[in-house]
């Protein structure tokens, strides 16, 4: 049994090879993307494993036929940049890893509002010119504060015991009840009601139809004076320039974005000694009170390790097996 990873990152080695030795299985390492040109160092091998934020060529999978590749196994768990109808045309089935560390994201989201709540941003702008006063930025305190949770899946939930952990009010919304959660009377019956109703609105939301741009113009308004918005899970969930907008006004005090709607291309790449390559991002980035990560709130040791793990483990079991609890329907 032979396997190819594509994309992989120093990070990554380490883990890759320590699962080659513990299961015996001849695993290639490349650095390069996987697309229509590098799909032909794949020929003899049993699978492929990719991660890549850029959309997969269909000249792949047809390339996959010819090879007799039947698995392709992402490290991560969206497949929206897959045209999953191409894949199927050809014969070739797609595993994720649908969960690599939901506290990795909730833990990122915390630390930003954090910050945001003990006015940090405001007092390292001060100490930076030798202001070491008190005046004006008095703080909040999380625990008088009521946190509305967009999508409450494994990251929500793990959101939410951290909120409560610090004696939040929690509300939550989403189209599918989590019967436990029903049980505690947390869930309201809208978005709009959520809006309404928090003082930090927290995205943990897939990226659908239904969802995009949800955090808009309109939807700012509705929610609460000095509103805290935080995202960490898809950048298409808010419409950007509405957002700062609303920020500008008065109206958002201040946000965590750990993904942007147009990040792809430009999220871990270096542009230092250059300017960015997006003007609508460069300005969130020099707003005081609005935090922004390159798409790094997955981005552990325990995660990464979980997202090689788990694609490896993946790739194994649809090739000896023929299946995988991990394989996207589609």
């Amino acid at each position: 049994m032979k396997f190819i990873i594509y994309g992989v990152r120093k990070d990554e080695e380490g883990y890759a090879q320590n699962w080659s030795k513990e299961n015996n299985v001849s695993v290639k390492l490349v650095t390069d993307l996987l697309n229509k040109k590098t799909v032909k160092l794949a020929k003899g091998y049993d699978a492929i494993i990719a991660y890549q934020q850029l959309p997969y060529d269909k000249e792949i999978f047809t390339s996959m036929k010819e090879y007799g590749i039947k698995d392709l196994s992402i490290r991560n768990v969206g497949v929206d940049n897959i045209p999953t109808d191409v894949a199927k045309a050809n014969g070739v089935r797609i595993t994720n890893v649908p969960s690599y560390s939901p506290n990795a994201i909730a833990e990122l989201a915390i630390t930003g509002l954090m910050q945001l709540l003990r006015r940090t941003p405001e007092f390292n702008e001060k100490m930076a010119k030798g202001d070491l006063t008190w005046e004006p930025d008095i703080a909040h305190e999380l625990h008088t504060m009521t946190v509305g949770v967009v999508g409450t899946g494994r990251i929500g939930r793990a959101g939410i015991n951290i909120y409560r952990g610090f004696g939040a009010k929690v509300l939550g919304y989403d189209i599918f009840r989590n019967p436990d959660l029903d049980a505690q009377g947390i869930y309201v019956d809208s978005a709009d009601e959520l809006f309404a109703k928090s003082d930090i609105i927290t995205l943990h939301a897939p990226a659908t139809k239904e969802n995009y741009h949800m955090i808009n113009k309109d939807s700012i308004a509705k929610m609460k004076d000095g509103v805290y918005i935080i995202n960490t899970a898809r950048g298409d969930l808010v419409n950007s320039k509405d957002l700062l907008a609303g920020y500008k006004s008065g109206k958002v005090a201040g946000a965590v974005l750990d993904v942007y709607e147009n990040e792809v291309g430009i999220f871990n790449n270096d542009f230092t000694g250059k300017q960015i390559p997006d003007p609508t991002l460069r300005e969130l980035m020099a707003q005081r009170d609005i935090l922004v990560t390159p798409h790094v709130a997955f981005y552990t040791r325990p995660a990464v390790r979980n997202m090689v793990d788990v694609a490896l483990n993946s790739a194994k079991d649809m090739v000896e097996k023929g299946e995988s609890q991990n394989e996207v329907k589609f």
